[in-house]
């Protein structure tokens, strides 16, 4: 093979690595998100939680309040009974009575009731804080082995980093910038195998022609209808890939 078309091949592969490892941070970084974000989600359910407990609360001391004054309305009524003078009087101090009862009545329903969901909070938010702290936890663990995978990743990334600086020490300028004009576009395909004499990058059909020339190696050679650069892969190194 043409030294410079294999340098450029050399060249490409390191390119296609390097691209290749942000993914893998990123798939890393995301193993994390899912786990925050849930996490989030509970401190989200926990903060409501605690205004739907404050909220049950404060009803329930309106209610306390008012109970203390319908039992305060109760005992004037009862030291008016002694007082009454006419059976006019009495009636509506009757009814004032049975209202003031009805309410009282009312009253300790609503705060039974509104006990009642307190307690229903007080232990959903119980139940909450326990999987947060079970989340949290997790996150901690996670968070170890997500570092030791980015460091592991970088370290690689480092390798194939040095390893093209090493290969672009003694590369021809004229054929990088020839390479990084058809990358600016191409991306990691600007140098693709030929396989059953297609270009592996439009997968278009190319010539008899320019197929033996690809299989010869001794030029470089674009496709005709891509314009990426081609080299043929040698059967062996195919097979294993």
């Amino acid at each position: 093979m043409n030294k410079y078309l294999e340098d450029l091949v050399k060249l490409s592969k390191f390119d296609s690595k390097i691209s290749a490892f942000e993914p893998q941070i990123e798939n890393e970084k995301a193993k994390l998100a899912t786990f925050i974000e849930i996490a989030e989600e509970i401190k989200n359910s926990i903060n409501s939680t605690y205004a739907e407990i404050d909220d049950v609360k404060s009803k329930g001391s309106k209610n306390n309040i008012h109970l203390a004054e319908l039992k305060a309305k109760l005992d004037d009524i009862s030291k008016k009974n002694s007082q009454v003078q006419t059976e006019k009087e009495l009636k509506a101090l009757q009814l004032e009575e049975e209202i003031a009862k009805e309410q009282i009545s009312f009253a300790n329903e609503e705060i039974a009731r509104l006990e009642n969901i307190a307690t229903s909070k007080e232990e959903e938010l119980k139940e909450l804080q326990e999987k947060l702290t079970a989340e949290e936890t997790e996150i901690k663990d996670l968070q170890v082995s997500v570092d030791n995978s980015i460091e592991e990743i970088n370290k690689d990334r480092n390798i194939v980093y040095q390893q093209r600086s090493e290969l672009l020490e003694n590369f021809d300028n004229k054929i990088l910038t020839f390479y990084e004009k058809i990358r600016r576009w191409a991306k990691d395909s600007a140098v693709v195998p030929v396989k059953k004499q297609a270009c592996y990058g439009c997968f278009m059909k190319i010539s008899d022609q320019a197929y033996a020339e690809v299989i010869k190696s001794e030029e470089i050679i674009n496709c005709p209808h891509c314009g990426r650069i081609l080299y043929k892969e040698v059967e062996e190194e195919t097979k294993e890939a």
